[in-house]
């Protein structure tokens, strides 16, 4: 995995993206490191965030529980948890609560008995829409507990 620092112009931009595609303030920092992960892919870190890019998009990593607090939540049934850890989308039925969120906003699901995080994904639906279904898609899992993101932070850490 080939990794480089972010240079001081770039890091704004990053910066700068990741509050207007989550709708929240980020703070500045001063260094950021990019980690290639693949051709689409690639991992970010600096001093106060972690977050991953695929293709134009950011998304917060999972260990950033304060900075994953500010996001809209989905809580998923115990039922579900092994799903969305292998990667599924989150289907409706599985859906316990939610806070409002927009379609194509960035959410997080946790689960309902610990509230740990377990995914981030991006809303298909908005939360008006999905309170009147009953079945279908409703996040797309996007970053997960042990994907490929989550074995690589572990190595870079070291």
């Amino acid at each position: 995995m080939k990794s480089h620092n972010i240079s001081k112009s770039d890091i704004s931009l990053i910066i700068d993206k990741m509050t207007e595609q989550w709708h929240i303030e980020i703070p500045k920092t001063k260094t950021l490191v990019m980690h290639e992960m693949d051709d689409n892919s690639n991992l970010i870190k600096g001093d106060n965030i972690t977050a991953i890019q695929i293709g134009d998009s950011y998304i917060p990593f999972l260990s950033e529980t304060e900075l994953l607090e500010k996001f809209p939540k989905a809580t998923v049934d115990t039922g579900a948890i092994k799903f969305v850890c292998n990667g599924a989308n989150v289907m409706r039925p599985g859906i316990k609560k939610f806070t409002e969120f927009q379609k194509d906003d960035i959410i997080c699901v946790i689960e309902e008995t610990h509230n740990k995080f377990l995914a981030v994904g991006k809303a298909l639906v908005s939360s008006n829409e999905m309170q009147e279904m009953t079945k279908g898609e409703v996040v797309k899992n996007l970053h997960y507990i042990s994907d490929k993101y989550w074995e690589a932070a572990k190595l870079i850490k070291k």
